[in-house]
């Protein structure tokens, strides 16, 4: 721990929950197995159910500071970014990035990887990461920063889901604010043309003229696809008024819709969450009637991902497709990145292949290209774009949604597009291919040093094995 941090006004009340954790990882037998006793997840992967006691981290969510003048926030691991957002809005700040839905947690985002529209210009959420104590598989809770002892796991721990130890703590970079969000919603009729304004806009920073800080698209079909580009503003341009899509109001439909539109910052922050980008439609969500009956703070993702888990626990959608005679379906839930000079090449296979609409896009570049993150490797000289697509895809007969055929083609073409997949869903790799991809040797080289006795589940059993 730094002299500073002892210091600080907040330090009390986190050791006493460092104390409290200390002693419920003492009162796991040794050698037995380590893990979160989570009540949610943002996981799309199935898990074997698990007999080992786990840690009640519940206490770990809260904001301990937010230092305006430094343009810092001191947040323990477990907290959502629901609630970071409010602690540092009202100074004027938000994270560098902030990821899609309400209830993903820093802790997670870091160790599992996030992304959103500002991370064209700053990167995903472990580059804000200053520093971070992270309890390891051994036991012991370290301090780990790019120029210390720890510096390997400050390095090698995005990706590693929790495989390597858990962030307790975490201290991160903010950036100022203003008030609103101005949109511009571009259409394009190939993905060649969007994919040439990315690069355009991710070298310049800008689109005629006009500064923009986040970037993100949509893409309805091969024909139809928009880029919305967004800026901070102190004040709307005239006759433009702020729009809310938290009640009756569709986010994604609206970019079909208008031209232009505003959200204050806090409403453009969350403005996937309340439709779960546009799988709400799944639960009937989006039909008039129903969302006019549906409560409005029930319009969000972690309710729309509690029906899913029901679904899930009970088949209630294979039952209900047996019955009616319809194919069976593969769930089809991930996000990939592929070079922005190869992303007309994904989307036409996709398209072709998969069929699944509409498909969110954005792109990334490394904020720091000095820097190697070895579990989720880019080329720092490269923009990526993510693909995100979420559904589910018919099946010919015989075929057992267990194979995960769909989910195999994808993961081969990715990998031919020099592209990655992130690991929060399903994944196939066979043991040489995963960690060719995802480093490897320096994970076993981590794994050996931070959990040597191998008491957190391993990355590749977690991931494609499913334990």
């Amino acid at each position: 721990m730094t002299e500073t941090a002892a210091a600080a006004p907040w330090r009390a009340r986190y050791d006493d929950l460092i104390r409290r954790l200390a002693d419920q990882y003492a009162a796991i037998p040794a050698g037995s197995p380590v893990r979160l006793a989570k009540r949610t997840s943002n996981l799309f992967r199935p898990r074997a159910a698990s007999a080992a006691p786990g840690l009640d981290v519940a206490a770990f969510d809260g904001v301990l500071e937010v230092d305006r003048q430094e343009g810092t926030a001191q947040v323990l691991g477990m907290t959502t970014y629901e609630h970071l957002v409010e602690a540092t809005l009202p100074h004027g700040l938000m994270p560098l990035c902030v990821p899609q839905l309400r209830t993903i947690t820093l802790g997670g985002a870091v160790t599992g990887l996030g992304i959103e529209s500002a991370s064209f210009r700053s990167g995903v959420p472990h580059e804000s990461v200053l520093e971070m104590d992270i309890l390891t598989g051994a036991g012991q809770i370290v301090t780990a920063r790019p120029d210390n002892e720890h510096r390997d796991l400050f390095f090698g721990f995005p990706n590693s889901y929790g495989s390597l130890g858990y962030a307790l703590r975490l201290k991160i970079e903010l950036e100022p604010t203003r008030p609103y969000v101005h949109l511009r919603h571009l259409r394009y009729g190939t993905a060649e043309a969007m994919a040439a304004q990315i690069e355009r806009i991710v070298a310049d920073g800008s689109h005629e003229g006009a500064r923009v800080d986040f970037l993100d698209g949509t893409v309805f079909s091969a024909s139809e696809q928009y880029l919305t580009l967004g800026t901070m503003v102190n004040e709307l341009p005239a006759g433009l008024t702020a729009s809310d899509y938290t009640g009756m109001g569709i986010y994604y439909r609206s970019i079909q819709q208008r031209n232009q539109d505003a959200l204050t910052i806090h409403d453009y922050l969350w403005r996937w969450d309340t439709d779960w980008f546009w799988c709400s439609r799944a639960f009937g969500a989006q039909r008039p009637w129903v969302r006019r009956l549906w409560p409005k703070e029930k319009l969000r993702s972690d309710v729309y991902w509690k029906l899913v888990a029901l679904d899930r626990r009970h088949d209630l959608s294979g039952r209900l497709a047996r019955v009616q005679g319809r194919p069976q379906r593969e769930p089809v839930v991930q996000d990939i990145e592929v070079p922005v000079d190869r992303l007309a090449e994904f989307l036409d296979f996709f398209h072709r292949e998969v069929g699944i609409e509409p498909v969110w896009v954005c792109p990334m570049r490394q904020r720091d290209p000095s820097v190697r993150w070895p579990l989720y490797e880019f080329d720092p000289k490269v923009t990526y774009v993510n693909v995100g697509f979420w559904s589910t895809v018919a099946l010919p007969d015989g075929v057992s949604p267990d194979e995960g055929r769909v989910n195999r083609l994808i993961e081969a073409k990715v990998t031919e597009l020099d592209g990655r997949k992130s690991l929060y869903s399903t994944a196939f790799y066979d043991r040489d291919a995963f960690w060719s991809i995802y480093g490897g040797d320096v994970y076993a080289q981590l794994k050996e040093r931070y959990d040597p006795q191998g008491r957190l589940l391993g990355l590749y059993e977690k991931v494609v094995e499913r334990r």
